[in-house]
């Protein structure tokens, strides 16, 4: 079993003309079930025409109505991809995966607000994982998004990570071990995103066919101290933690755009002790969160 997406999700690309919409649905296209799951591609310019075999439609909405499509993932350049997110919402789909980077931040509290306003007034919800992330896979059967697909290996341990290439190492020491995963979620390290940690381990929480899971954070914000708490409460499972960035100068914005730290309860060490005291078995060392997990299955 999965979380958010299966073999049967049907997936519409959103800048499907666009050079990295074009590559990376080709990629996820030749995955596993890929050729039946992306069904539809946006582009209002090129409406009515074909690309990998996909039609194009001028709109979310009508991509959505011909196709029975319920996920989109977002490619569309930074100056349009908040507009991006709010037309798959206000098509009512169930999730929109963002993989763009560097979408201003006033944008982001826009589509933010605007969401909250739709399920205010009693509107469908519809979940956003990133934006800036690498998106979701469930292996063997469906990725959407622009993580490597031949590292991933069916089986029962879920991933959650705010870093891309962190969440590959996580699923590429666990694969060697022969360890396989249920699913691997990519949350993006923008400081206003959709789902947080603590959302995807109530999924985790919730699949009966997820046994342990491995989550990775970063510095700055309050989200893996919140997600541990919830967890301490809550879960049933096994975890693995690990929080980048233990060597990070207080004050200094990193990479991340949400990894700016200001010293206190949301540096790398300050998370980890939480981590650790809600029951995490916690590692300093990226090398290890495989091996750690294997010892606890």
């Amino acid at each position: 079993m999965s979380i958010y997406i299966n073999k049967d999700t049907k997936v519409i690309t959103q800048g499907i003309t666009g050079k990295t919409g074009q590559f990376h649905t080709q990629k996820c296209q030749e995955y596993a079930n890929g050729k039946q799951c992306f069904v539809a591609g946006v582009n209002p310019k090129k409406a009515g025409e074909k690309i990998f075999d996909i039609p194009i439609y001028g709109t979310v909405k009508e991509a959505a109505r011909q196709t029975g499509a319920t996920v989109s993932v977002i490619y569309v350049p930074p100056a349009g991809a908040a507009a991006a997110i709010w037309e798959a919402v206000e098509a009512d789909l169930d999730l929109a995966i963002c993989i763009t980077e560097g979408i201003p931040v006033r944008d982001m509290l826009e589509v933010r607000n605007k969401m909250k306003a739709k399920e205010a007034r009693g509107g469908k919800k519809t979940l956003l994982l990133g934006p800036n992330c690498p998106g979701l896979i469930t292996p063997d059967e469906i990725k959407i998004g622009i993580m490597p697909g031949h590292i991933h290996m069916k089986g029962r341990v879920g991933v959650v990570s705010r870093s891309g290439t962190l969440t590959y190492e996580a699923v590429g020491q666990l694969s060697e071990l022969g360890i396989g995963q249920s699913s691997a979620v990519g949350i993006g390290g923008d400081p206003i995103n959709g789902l947080k940690h603590i959302d995807v381990m109530k999924a985790f929480n919730d699949d009966p066919e997820t046994d342990a899971v491995i989550m990775i954070g970063e510095i700055g914000g309050p989200d893996e101290a919140d997600a541990a708490r919830w967890c301490k409460a809550n879960m049933k499972k096994p975890i693995v933690g690990f929080i980048a960035g233990v060597t990070a100068p207080p004050g200094k914005r990193m990479g991340h755009a949400g990894a700016l730290i200001s010293g206190g309860a949301d540096t790398a060490e300050a998370k980890l002790a939480v981590m650790e005291e809600c029951g995490f078995k916690i590692t300093r060392n990226p090398s290890e969160m495989g091996r750690i997990l294997k010892s606890l299955l």
